[in-house]
């Protein structure tokens, strides 16, 4: 599949496209999209893209990255901007990168009446389409102030139409030759960043279902003139009964989602968009390729594994400067759930259980709530003291056996530097690795 994406001569999303054509037809190769701005996520999705010699599928979410700057700080052209840049210094040519906007919609803004967060969110797709992005997952799936609690599903895809609408608006603003976007639609979207409470498995969409949502989608496409783009809709977000919250993780089974993996509709020629797919395993994300999960999310599995990696040189660190008067150790774990009591607004309700509980789920759930607080310049400093006082000197293999041992037989195997930026670098991609198994690109 490798050899369809990196031969084809083609920029990122033609070669999309033609991963999703062969995936429709034989149920083979498909693309992971990495859901993350933060920094040493996209370091890491763009080294396995240089090694696997495939387009780098980055999206950022409307709460990472919006006008307004977001949770990252960036709005979509500083967001697009900082990845260009990171990617030629480590020479992945532009036409490689593939810039998505994952949950564009009014999410950020639904505690505003929905006039207002609907403004709001066209705001930000012309935003995005302007800096380049080039696949929109349009999810006007939340309720806003002034909703219901569940939205009819005509009104989740007027307001999808909206917004594509706006997209489609600044299409002439663009150079010359520029690609159009494509489009990913649905009502049955996962909510982002996993699920505050989890009891049991979530069902597995319909195909009855399916056919309902492309029939409303189509009308209120064409109720706004905008046939054109309805031919850029490339996926359709179901659910495939995948999912996960604080302490849980529900995997794929396939024979559960066999009736909607049999009923890829003949037309509009789509292929199904997976989210939530952080956590499963190898064997899941398989039968999900070939079942015609064509496009899998990853996004909190991989800052998970980021925070599992600096945690873990913390506590290397730790055993190598105790008694030492002259360094002081970094007190990451510290600074990061210090940061996360003085503003608890982004995990408070997804996590639950007494004082004990409620830190071990800061620092280790499943939802990774602790992703929304890297940025924050208290933690950044103690980051950057870690990185420095492993630099300075030279860490034991023992210790590096002792608390990263996969990372010590890749430096054994002289696969990686004995550096800590190598070392988070590889654990990250140690997932990555994972998808780009299952979608046919090693």
């Amino acid at each position: 599949m490798n050899s369809v994406i990196q031969k084809s001569g083609r920029n990122a999303s033609a070669s999309l496209q033609d991963v999703l054509t062969h995936n429709r037809l034989w149920g083979k190769g498909a693309s992971y999209a990495v859901c993350s701005a933060h920094p040493w996520v996209i370091d890491a999705a763009l080294q396995q893209a240089i090694e696997d010699g495939s387009i780098l599928h980055l999206e950022s979410t409307s709460s990472q990255v919006n006008q307004l700057g977001g949770y990252s700080g960036h709005t979509p052209s500083q967001f697009a901007d900082f990845v260009r840049a990171a990617a030629r210094r480590m020479g992945l040519p532009e036409d490689q990168i593939l810039l998505g906007g994952d949950h564009l919609g009014p999410f950020p803004w639904r505690t505003e009446a929905s006039n207002s967060a609907l403004n709001k969110a066209c705001e930000l797709a012309r935003a995005c389409v302007l800096a380049g992005y080039r696949k929109i997952h349009l999810d006007a799936s939340m309720a806003c102030a002034d909703d219901a609690k569940v939205l009819p599903e005509q009104t989740i895809a007027q307001r999808a139409a909206v917004l594509c609408e706006a997209a489609e608006e600044v299409l002439k603003h663009l150079p010359p030759g520029s690609d159009p976007p494509l489009y990913v639609i649905g009502t049955e979207v996962p909510a982002p960043g996993g699920e505050s409470a989890l009891g049991a498995p979530p069902a597995v969409t319909t195909v009855e279902s399916l056919q309902q949502t492309l029939q409303v989608f189509q009308q209120a496409f064409a109720a706004r003139g905008l046939s054109a783009a309805w031919q850029r809709v490339i996926a359709v977000v179901v659910q495939p009964g995948v999912e996960f919250g604080d302490e849980v993780v529900f995997e794929y089974n396939r024979t559960r989602a066999r009736f909607l993996s049999a009923g890829l509709p003949s037309s509009p020629s789509l292929v199904y968009e997976a989210h939530s797919t952080d956590y499963q395993s190898a064997t899941a994300l398989a039968q999900m390729v070939e079942d015609h999960f064509a496009i899998l999310k990853v996004g909190p599995w991989l800052t998970f594994a980021f925070r599992e990696a600096v945690f873990a040189l913390s506590a290397i660190e730790h055993e190598l400067l105790a008694g030492e008067k002259s360094q002081r150790p970094s007190q990451l774990r510290e600074a990061l759930d210090q940061a996360m009591l003085r503003e608890p607004a982004y995990w408070r309700s997804y996590y639950n259980g007494d004082e004990t509980q409620l830190r071990i789920s800061r620092a280790y759930s499943y939802s990774d709530r602790c992703r929304y607080y890297w940025h924050e310049i208290s933690v950044q400093a103690e980051i950057k003291r870690l990185i420095e006082n492993l630099t300075a000197r030279s860490v034991p293999l023992t210790l590096i056996s002792q608390y990263l041992p996969l990372e010590y037989e890749a430096i054994r195997a002289e696969q990686i530097g004995n550096q800590p930026a190598a070392i988070i670098r590889y654990h990250i991609q140690l997932v990555l690795r994972r998808y780009a198994t299952a979608c046919g690109m090693d």
